[in-house]
């Protein structure tokens, strides 16, 4: 059997067997017994619902990712990737053009896969929790949104990065990755006024007690703020959140209407201050330039792929392309960015800690551990996951390590 073929295929299986032990060991460290914490915000019936959500939730993920393994495997031996490329070709246009529609015939057929999954997800688990507010309409649309922003930024970004790899010889992975740090960077700066009203109604805080209060927080902490808005989340879902967005003089607090209307003035000035913290420590540009770093690091490995003997025979591909070999590259790299994945989520808990123990400093320590305690029982939050899943998808550290953290510094 190709070599190729044999590491993809042990990569995807490894990767599926660790999400699937994850998944299961995260429901064998679900504790019937509240941790006493959270009494305050849990009651004993809410505590078991978040229980059965957090037990309903990874029944579905198991599926979803066991399928798409499955399907992914069988696609790779079919051999369906010279099909698509087949279909591609037969539209009889240029090799960049063919480039493209190959993209396109896999895009589409992993949302038509996955349509199945996000309306089970939204319309009847959500909608069995409590959660989902989302109408079939807004559904929808959010759907061909989706999809027309794909095309309009990430169609030019892919024809770019093919173009390169066709034609500018030895450096155009040095090209193709600076026309992408400079595409995500746009999108960053366009975010707030452009790409994110498309999908929600961000109207400017009213003037008030609030609004006041958050001034005077951005002052205390030396920070610019370019607006304060109020996002309308209760149009999807009754969860609630809160961020930062933008860059330089284009950020902006956003505050999710739900967060507002659960939560009392000391507690939503202690989330802003942690997300102040995240700016104050520069986790929002460190985290940028590690996703340059490593997205240099993808686009240097894939020009050394492309010229490997045998990678495209390992899929049943009869001649060597960029829009192959660039599909053929992400597989190979699995196991790498497993990897760099790992590290990434162990970095953004290291921040999340750091953004906590600087809204302590800010604000009271008590009022963030109180806001914390009740966003996890109002998003019915699993308050005891397993270690392992925590380091394979947990951005933050989980919700009772970080309570029990602020209670402490409160006592000091």
């Amino acid at each position: 059997m190709n070599p190729y073929l044999v590491v993809v295929l042990a990569a995807l299986l490894g990767a599926w067997a660790l999400d699937t032990l994850a998944a299961l060991l995260n429901l064998r460290a679900l504790d019937p017994n509240l941790p006493p914490e959270f009494r305050g915000a849990y009651d004993p019936e809410r505590y078991r619902k978040s229980q059965e959500y957090a037990r309903a939730t990874a029944r579905l993920s198991l599926l979803r990712d066991t399928l798409g393994a499955a399907l992914l495997i069988g696609f790779i031996l079919w051999p369906g990737f010279p099909l698509a490329d087949a279909a591609a070709r037969s539209l009889g246009w240029g090799e960049l053009a063919t480039g493209l529609a190959f993209f396109a015939l896999l895009l589409l057929a992993s949302e038509l896969l996955g349509l199945p999954f996000a309306v089970y997800d939204t319309f009847v688990l959500e909608e069995r929790f409590g959660f989902n507010r989302t109408t079939p309409a807004t559904f929808v649309l959010d759907k061909l949104k989706s999809l027309l922003l794909a095309v309009v930024l990430g169609g030019p970004l892919l024809a770019a990065v093919l173009w390169f790899f066709h034609a500018a010889g030895p450096w155009a992975w040095l090209w193709a990755w600076l026309a992408t740090m400079a595409v995500m960077a746009a999108i960053q700066v366009l975010a707030p006024t452009l790409i994110l009203p498309l999908f929600n109604r961000f109207t400017p805080l009213e003037h008030g007690p609030l609004r006041a209060a958050i001034a005077d927080l951005a002052d205390k902490a030396g920070f610019a703020l370019a607006g304060v808005f109020v996002m309308d989340g209760s149009r999807r879902s009754a969860k609630a959140n809160a961020f930062f967005t933008g860059l330089g003089k284009r950020k902006r607090i956003a505050l999710y209407d739900t967060l507002i209307a659960a939560h009392p003035q000391d507690e939503l000035l202690a989330v802003l201050a942690h997300e102040i913290g995240h700016f104050t420590h520069g986790h929002i540009r460190t985290r940028l330039l590690l996703s340059f770093a490593r997205l240099g690091l993808a686009f240097f490995l894939l020009s050394l792929a492309l010229r490997l003997p045998g990678l495209h025979a390992a899929f049943g591909m009869p001649q060597v392309t960029v829009h192959g070999g660039l599909v053929f590259f992400a597989l190979l790299y699995t196991p790498l960015s497993l990897a760099l994945s790992l590290a990434g989520n162990a970095l953004s808990r290291r921040h999340e800690r750091q953004a906590d123990a600087y809204a302590a400093r800010l604000t009271d320590p008590a009022a963030l551990a109180r806001a914390l305690a009740s966003l996890s029982a109002h998003n019915l939050s699993n308050l005891t996951p397993h270690p392992l899943h925590v380091a394979l998808h947990h951005s933050h550290p989980p919700a009772l390590e970080r309570v029990r953290s602020l209670n402490a510094l409160a006592q000091q």
